[in-house]
């Protein structure tokens, strides 16, 4: 009878028998690699390549020259791209190439919006006396349509902070609707803002919920969601809004004199451009004149910057509808275009709306990652085009200036903050290396057995070692308490309501994670392009994992991360 063999025990510093490192390796290891030669060989060239006198002084020079402008302005990588690829580079326009003054703007759709909840959705005119707080709302809020609340999510979709009307929501409250559950923002009891311009639509969820339960009236949370984002919604669709920012552009767009010379920095360096926005065109042209035209004498009109030009494209559909491109007839300025038919081609000089990206490849011979597409929505311009193309992406997030300067200015309470932080891990650590040698002490105690010398030192061990213990509790809990205050006064001096827009707590929040899935680049506008060669290679930093991080080897591969596909491609 065969007997089986007892696997031998596991040492406890040496490795699993069967892996690659051992002498016998079960998952097909190989102990030298075939390319051992071509291995060595490099090895010597890099030993000659590193002594070479003439590359180490060309090399000395620094490789990134002083910038005037500040670190806020950076353009930052999540994933690698080098500008050499990309042939045709796409522009939206809101939020994008036109830099709104978000207070006036706010302001404007908020009181058009009451005005149309008040008239045509019968709402108490006493909603007219609410007085808009642009500190209250941030991008990358959610509402809860179902229990009237706003929250910030983490990357994980857990709950950080939720407010109620304009309190926030009792923690038991909280603890009850989200402690235990995900948010899934797919379900369709919650809603994203992920716009600036949906801003005004998550005040007047919060102060209307407020005002009228004050009031003692019972509020439907899903309905008045509907009605102040339907009142919202056409505000911008029947042209009202933009009607009235058209009488003052002046006063509702900032004009940056950076951004002709950034355009023409690009088609200078052998980029096409094209412009792919939903506003229609007499809008856009407007917008564009106030923009661009006299900023340089090379370009007597905006048009010229841009090779295709699509407007009304109705995104996100445009990334995964087949609308057909229809060629517009232009008028003089101000005046709304007249349709010519169905474009069969499209060409520079003239102007489109509608069309789809399929087409738009096919009838532009531009396509995958020879196209880079610049835009402010994470849905509409960047997550879409990712989802339904291989284009690359830039996303604009104008707050990124408010936040990096912000934390600057922070610096050095937020560099006691971190002490106080490691000073906190380290103590944790400490307090469960105490708890268990006083478990040890205890268990060697009550056994017995002793001496009574012996019984007298593991006592009087057992009391220093409870010593020490009470006070690394008490330090655990001063540090944690510190920690707590500092955080708290660093994320709330950025917004007393939502705190920082990239964070939520010791995570990335939900919008700064859709920024890093969905994003190549981001920027804080578009004429931070002006300060970069049109031939850069955008590097990111390598993602490491907590092994990595922990020591291990393998974090020093490569510094730098990859061209390969993007973080929102791997979950497809």
């Amino acid at each position: 009878m065969s007997v089986c063999p007892v696997s031998p025990k596991l040492s406890p510093t040496g490795p699993i028998p069967g892996s690659p490192t051992t002498s016998d390796p079960l998952h097909g290891s190989f102990r030298s690699s075939r390319n051992r030669a071509h291995a060595e060989d490099a090895e010597r060239r890099a030993q000659s390549l590193f002594a070479d006198p003439e590359l180490a002084r060309l090399l000395s020079v620094p490789r990134v020259l002083p910038r005037e402008v500040p670190r806020a302005r950076d353009i930052f990588v999540n994933r690698n791209l080098r500008m050499t690829s990309v042939e045709l580079i796409g522009f939206d326009m809101d939020y994008t190439l036109a830099i709104y003054h978000m207070r006036r703007l706010e302001q404007l759709a908020y009181d058009m919006t009451i005005a149309k909840l008040v008239s045509e959705r019968g709402y108490p005119s006493v909603i007219g006396q609410l007085q808009y707080d642009h500190h209250f709302v941030i991008r990358g809020l959610a509402v809860d349509k179902a229990n009237g609340n706003l929250l910030k999510m983490d990357r994980f979709g857990y709950v950080g902070r939720a407010w109620h009307g304009l309190r926030p929501l009792e923690r038991e409250v909280w603890k009850k609707l989200y402690r235990n559950q995900r948010v899934q923002l797919k379900n369709p009891q919650f809603a994203w803002i992920d716009t600036l311009f949906a801003l005004p639509e998550a005040w007047l969820f919060a102060g209307i919920i407020e005002l009228l339960e004050s009031l003692g009236q019972r509020v439907d949370y899903g309905k008045l969601y509907d009605d102040i984002r339907d009142a919202i919604d056409t505000v911008h669709r029947d042209n009202s809004l933009k009607r009235e920012v058209r009488k003052e552009l002046g006063r509702y767009i900032f004009q940056d004199p950076e951004l002709g010379p950034a355009l023409h920095k690009l088609r200078s360096g052998g980029k096409r451009l094209f412009l792919l926005t939903n506003s229609a065109w007499d809008y856009t042209d407007a917008v564009m004149r106030y923009l661009l035209d006299g900023q340089l004498a090379e370009y007597p009109s905006w048009r010229n910057y841009f090779d295709y030009i699509v407007t009304l494209a109705s995104k996100p559909a445009f990334f995964s509808e087949q609308r057909p491109f229809l060629e517009l007839e232009t008028a003089g300025p101000g005046e709304e275009a007249r349709v010519v038919g169905e474009a069969a081609h499209l060409e520079r000089g003239k102007v489109y709306q509608g069309g789809n990206l399929v087409q738009f490849e096919r009838q532009t011979g531009y396509a995958g990652e020879g196209v880079l597409y610049v835009g402010d929505h994470i849905y509409g311009d960047i997550l879409k085009s990712k989802k339904s193309s291989l284009w690359r992406t830039c996303m604009i997030v104008q707050e990124i200036e408010d936040e990096i300067t912000y934390t600057d200015g922070q610096r050095e309470r937020i560099e006691q903050l971190s002490e106080v932080e490691m000073a906190r891990e380290r103590l944790d650590d400490a307090v469960a290396h105490h708890k268990g040698l006083l478990n040890a002490l205890d268990r060697r105690l009550d056994r017995g057995e002793l001496t009574a010398e012996e019984q007298a030192q593991l006592e009087e061990e057992r009391r220093k070692t409870k010593v020490e213990l009470d006070k690394l509790r008490w330090a655990l809990r001063e540090a944690t308490e510190i920690a707590d205050t500092l955080e708290r006064e660093v994320e709330e001096g950025f917004n007393p309501y939502w705190g920082l827009l990239f964070k939520e707590g010791h995570e990335n929040s939900r919008f700064g994670e859709q920024v890093e899935r969905y994003a190549c680049l981001y920027t804080s506008r578009v004429s931070n392009f002006l300060h970069d060669s049109p031939m850069q290679y955008y590097r990111s930093p390598r993602e490491l994992m907590p092994h990595e991080m922990a020591g291990s080897w393998s974090a020093k591969l490569s510094l730098v991360g990859s061209e390969g596909p993007p973080k929102g491609e791997r979950e497809r």
